[in-house]
């Protein structure tokens, strides 16, 4: 597990502290699992009480425990480390539908609420773009913008279809060949790109200027029409592609910033709040990307 972070994370679980890793490379965080029984349950040894849980799950076949890792955590007692039992988010939401507690009663009615809504969105596709338009509203981005990016979402949707044609269906080789875009025009891999902008699982695009996002939708757009011009098949000729997708993307960059004088390549995101290497989540200023 490469670069990892341990931080505490506050305020939730009525303010109980729970201990977590961030695993970069899976873009995941792991949660202790004690101190979620912990705050759940009214149990005097959060301990025993999981060891418990986890023997009953186990014997009536439940796939959690199979889900566990063990990663090293310092002890809120003695500050010393020691291999903990975590789960990943997914495996801390099904770990809270099977506390049998009150304290847990208000997360499952919230896991039973969205799974509601998404369902909802089944019958009625329009109700995600409506709550997709809402959220970014929310967050203080203008209609201009989410138009955009929405248009953007659309045009990378018609990308991953043309490398689906071409051969492309592993979700790594996805990864493999938007990493070629960026790496061309940006310098960085995706994930580079996010440690640059300090943001974790939080979407890179929505992260980018104006500018970047505009750089970015060109090096897909244009690798999509040498998609389709040359039909490329299998990863390693796409890969081809993806780079000089890119390329086109590098060199409008590159005139850009001749004439500015300066990199259009930016730190900044939209976070009220920011990873900081002591391991604390702590808040700032919000900066808005937003169009004018």
């Amino acid at each position: 597990m490469n670069n990892n972070k341990l931080e505490t994370i506050s305020n939730l679980f009525e303010g109980n502290e729970i201990r977590s890793i961030w695993d970069s490379e899976k873009e995941e965080y792991y949660f202790s699992v004690v101190d979620v029984v912990g705050a759940l349950t009214e149990s005097n040894i959060p301990r025993n009480y999981w060891s418990d849980l986890k023997r009953k799950l186990k014997q009536e076949g439940s796939q959690l425990h199979e889900n566990i890792v063990q990663l090293k955590m310092k002890s809120q007692k003695d500050g010393k480390s020691y291999l903990t039992d975590t789960l990943d988010t997914k495996g801390i939401l099904r770990l809270i539908e099977s506390v049998p507690s009150p304290k847990a009663e208000p997360f499952k009615l919230w896991l039973a609420q969205m799974g509601k809504e998404r369902i909802d969105e089944i019958f009625d596709p329009e109700i995600a773009m409506n709550r997709a338009i809402d959220y970014y509203r929310s967050k203080g981005y203008s209609d201009k913008w989410i138009e955009a990016r929405l248009k953007g979402i659309l045009n990378r949707k018609k990308l991953t279809d043309v490398w689906k044609e071409n051969g492309i269906t592993q979700n790594y080789e996805y990864a493999v060949l938007t990493n070629e875009i960026y790496q061309e025009w940006s310098g960085m891999k995706a994930s580079e790109y996010k440690d640059y902008k300090n943001i974790r699982k939080e979407s890179l695009r929505d992260n980018m200027t104006d500018v970047e996002v505009a750089l970015a939708n060109l090096g897909e757009i244009a690798t999509r029409e040498f998609a389709k011009e040359h039909k490329p098949y299998g990863l390693k000729a796409n890969k081809e592609i993806a780079k000089r997708g890119g390329h086109v993307a590098k060199v409008a960059r590159e005139d850009m910033e001749r004439e500015l004088g300066k990199s259009v390549v930016s730190k900044e995101n939209v976070l009220n709040y920011q990873y900081l290497n002591e391991d604390k989540i702590t808040k700032k200023s919000t900066k808005k990307l937003k169009e004018n």
